[in-house]
């Protein structure tokens, strides 16, 4: 049976800005793709991507406070997939996104040359995607044990 080469799409949700990572369903290895506008084409725009990268799976970052508590961020993304769910037939996931956009920022600070302050939210989708994967890796070998 051969493997199908297909993506699994990751989403840091913004107020103005959606930041969107991608991974092979095989080589699982996340990397930032682009960064959306958040309007009211946001759909129609990602699914020219979903259609284009054979996306299988959506996770979304999913904000909380810093004690862990929702906050108003949390609501809009809760309600964001919501949306997601309603438009697309794929499954969609939400993950923790704690401190991901601090560690994008602290990323693009030290490498001068990627400077580029719009990848700040594809590279915390990166990270939201790599903990969705490490998480996912580690469900599976538990239930291989």
């Amino acid at each position: 049976m051969k493997a199908t080469n297909t993506t699994i799409l990751a989403l840091d949700v913004g107020g103005r800005r959606i930041g969107v990572a991608r991974a092979n369903t095989i080589a699982r290895l996340p990397g930032p793709l682009t960064t959306l506008i958040n309007d009211q084409s946001i759909f129609d725009k990602l699914a020219k991507i979903i259609q284009e990268e054979q996306v299988v799976s959506i996770v979304v970052g999913l904000p909380r406070g810093m004690n862990g508590q929702e906050t108003k961020q949390t609501v809009h993304t809760r309600q964001f997939i919501e949306g997601l769910k309603r438009h697309f037939s794929i499954p969609v996931y939400s993950q923790d996104e704690a401190l991901t956009s601090q560690k994008a920022e602290q990323e693009i600070l030290t490498h001068p040359k990627k400077q580029n302050m719009g990848m700040i939210d594809a590279l915390a989708a990166t990270f939201i995607l790599e903990d969705y994967l490490r998480q996912s890796n580690k469900s599976e070998e538990v239930l291989n044990d």
